[in-house]
């Protein structure tokens, strides 16, 4: 039976596929505040910005490409029973090959009912406009879990942790909770990697940290050998 490699991902991990996230910009995503087009109170305000915001959001992301960090981990699937769990909605470790993505913050690909969070419709590249309904009789707006919202699926991500053999975060600060809390469930023994080249080397409330200062590409390609040789002794 194949080793569980349990990887979380942040906006780093799609930076080198141009796609960048508000925490480039000083606040800002793609010269918009957070708060205009990432939260719910947004979309009291104003649907039409947020809907045309994620429209052009979810045309830039159907046309980018997997980068070389992407593709290792995908590649990794050969040694590993990897699990992806992405705080990232682009869609790209999908597009690498990746079998098996937790998307934690909702998909750009997909739309969902106003008032039932249960009707999810994937629309892939399409844009959607004021007035399209769900089935419900609501508008239709981005699955996109947005700041002040729940986060659904961080239980299943948790479990995730918990069960893994070895443990990655790529791309992410890890400032952004809940999903920052999450290495706090993998168990101490468990080998763990942090690959980000702006995270500090301190250490968590845990231990086996090892931190790679450098890009997901960079990092990831440093990693992946020695990840391989650590599986023909575990695995």
């Amino acid at each position: 039976m194949k080793k569980k490699l349990v990887v979380l991902t942040g906006a780093g991990m799609s930076a080198e596929s141009g796609l960048k996230t508000f925490r480039d910009m000083g606040g800002l995503w793609e010269n918009y505040a957070i708060e205009e087009v990432a939260t719910p109170e947004g979309w009291k305000r104003n649907p039409q910005l947020v809907l045309d915001f994620y429209n052009e959001r979810r045309k830039q992301a159907f046309e980018a490409k997997p980068n070389r960090g992407h593709e290792i981990l995908a590649e990794l699937e050969e040694h590993f029973d990897v699990r992806i769990i992405t705080q990232n909605v682009d869609g790209l470790h999908e597009k690498a090959g990746s079998s098996n993505v937790l998307h934690l913050h909702g998909e750009l690909s997909k739309v969902r009912s106003e008032k039932t969070e249960s009707l999810v419709f994937d629309i892939g590249d399409k844009a959607i406009q004021l007035g399209e309904i769900a089935e419900d009789g609501s508008q239709l707006r981005p699955h996109i879990v947005w700041f002040g919202e729940m986060v659904p699926l961080i239980k299943t991500a948790a479990d995730l942790c918990l069960n893994a053999d070895i443990f990655i975060v790529i791309g992410t600060s890890l400032q952004v909770y809940p999903a920052a809390g999450l290495i706090g469930y993998v168990e101490i023994d468990v080998p763990k990697f942090v690959v980000d080249p702006s995270t500090p080397n301190y250490s968590f409330n845990t231990k086996n940290v090892e931190f790679i200062q450098k890009t997901a590409v960079e990092g990831m390609e440093e990693l992946k050998p020695r990840l391989v040789n650590l599986c023909n002794f575990v695995c």
